[in-house]
């Protein structure tokens, strides 16, 4: 399902694109459809830092509007529909209740706040903000009374939840059907200009090699300043601020399908999010990371945080013994100098240097958030065609991911077909599989009438045959790829599962 790789006198493309994020993907996407050569490494797997470690929310950014940030929030609500038409398997409506009892806000400031919020980005699809009163609503159900011995009003607002690495994935996948190549766990070790161009060092499992590319694309997000200094071209006058931010993930701490905004004493705000059926995702922190980039894990101080808002508006308490699951991330903010890291800009700059007799053109990208990826990516396409004047115009805005192409976008539609056609399959394996792979769900399920045919079970509904899949098509090479990227199985299946997986893929690997 992936292209070949190219025979060592073809290794040569319009643009070498160093990492594979949301962003490195979402550019290589746009470019291959626009007839460039594109070679994408990742020193790592796909999405294996900050695009799989965020809240996953395709949102405006509510809070953003505090800090003036309009033309931010504005794209990135028209980007919120877009989004959700072109991936409804892995997208779709979330509803966020905001409690406004222990607000350090007024509410007359939060309503226009949402009033713009509802207005800014040009909504279809969503509905708008309503005000409840959490006494009598069942959106109550779980918080605690506060004071006056009441929940009080709240507001109610829509955004969108994304299944974050998923995302990632369907962008390599939709610029390699495009032609793009997509290498994982390969690293660029060296690049020097020559002759207008790059000659460039990358380093996988098969050892060192040359390739040469006409431009050189930095997305490699928290080592965008250590890739600029390893080739030599970094600058004063630009630079990252890193910033963690942590979540935890605990058993569910109330009933229904929608979503907490919750206000702090601080300010900050921090989400709770129904998560994976069984459970509550809250989250995020924003400390700043002082250290390399690197992998990240959550402080004991951050976990103390998250469950003290917890604790200060739920019914059921939480402390460090609940956590069933926890995660952190490193987001590579532009620094515009903010003394505050939750005040530092959410939005995206783009360093073109379009080079000259001595210098070979690059870009390198800034900041940035998983909900304006595709916006990025068009930007960042404006700059390139300076030097491919010949390169098509846009097309992402209405073109689907791989598995999106539901008609209408009605994935409860898509799920009752999927059930008639397969009725000894258990619902639940059906919907996740859905949900997953969208029209693409066949591929796996293919004959198969029941699991047993699906070859073995590893737990978690998650058999062999799905393994192959997401090896053959999706980049997967470790347990932890599936059970945590590809999936959040790793949440469902039974201990030792994960040695079971990587014993396979080690057969697997030897067999090919």
């Amino acid at each position: 399902m992936m292209p070949p790789a190219p025979s060592p006198q073809d290794e040569t493309y319009d643009l070498l694109i160093v990492g594979g994020g949301v962003n490195g993907a979402g550019i290589a996407r746009d470019a291959a459809g626009r007839g460039l050569s594109v070679l994408l490494v990742e020193q790592d797997d796909l999405a294996s830092h900050t695009s799989s470690a965020s809240t996953k929310l395709i949102h405006g950014g509510l809070r953003y509007l505090e800090y003036y940030e309009f033309r931010l929030v504005r794209e990135a609500l028209i980007e919120r529909e877009r989004l959700l038409g072109m991936a409804p398997h892995i997208i779709w409506p979330l509803r966020f209740v905001l409690p406004q009892s222990l607000s350090p806000r007024p509410a007359w400031m939060v309503r226009l706040g949402l009033f713009l919020y509802d207005h800014l980005g040009g909504r279809k699809k969503l509905p708008g903000t309503e005000t409840l009163d959490l006494d009598r609503s069942p959106r109550g159900n779980g918080l605690k009374t506060q004071n006056s011995k009441r929940k009080g009003k709240a507001f109610a607002y829509s955004d969108c939840w994304v299944e974050d690495s998923r995302l990632v994935v369907l962008n390599a996948m939709d610029a390699a059907a495009r032609g793009a190549r997509i290498e994982t766990r390969t690293r660029l070790t060296d690049a020097v200009s020559e002759n207008g161009g790059w000659v460039a060092t990358i380093e996988g499992q098969q050892g060192p090699r040359q390739v040469r590319a006409r431009m050189l694309v930095n997305a490699a997000g928290p080592w965008v300043d250590a890739l600029l200094r390893r080739i030599g071209r970094a600058r004063d006058d630009r630079g990252v601020r890193l910033v963690k931010g942590s979540h935890i993930v605990v058993p569910r701490l109330y009933e229904g399908d929608h979503a907490f905004m919750l206000q702090n004493p601080d300010r900050r705000i921090v989400f709770a999010i129904p998560y994976e059926r069984e459970f509550t995702l809250i989250g995020t922190t924003d400390e700043p990371w002082t250290e390399a980039p690197g992998k990240a894990t959550i402080s004991p101080g951050e976990i103390d945080y998250l469950c003290e808002t917890a604790n200060r508006y739920f019914e059921r308490q939480v402390g460090h013994e609940d956590i069933a699951w926890s995660y952190a991330g490193i987001r590579p903010l532009y620094d515009d100098h903010a003394a505050n890291a939750s005040a530092v800009t959410r939005d995206y700059v783009l360093d073109f240097d379009k080079g000259d007799a001595r210098q070979a053109p690059m870009l390198s990208i800034f900041g940035g958030k998983i909900t304006t990826f595709r916006k990025l990516a068009e930007h960042a396409m404006e700059h390139i065609a300076q030097l491919f004047p010949q390169v098509a115009m846009p097309w992402t805005a209405g073109a689907v991911l791989p598995g999106g192409d539901i008609a209408d976008g009605d994935f409860e539609r898509f799920l009752a077909d999927m059930i008639e056609s397969y009725p000894q399959m258990p619902r639940d394996l059906l919907r996740r599989l859905a949900r997953a792979y969208g029209t693409r769900a066949p591929e796996i399920l293919g004959q198969a009438r029941t699991p047993d045919d699906l070859g073995q079970d590893f737990g978690g509904g998650l058999h062999a045959r799905e393994i192959d899949y997401l090896v053959e098509a999706e980049w997967a090479r470790t347990a932890e790829d599936i059970l945590f990227r590809r999936s959040k199985l790793g949440l469902h299946v039974p201990p030792g599962t994960a040695e079971a997986i990587d014993a396979w893929l080690g057969r697997s690997a030897e067999a090919r």
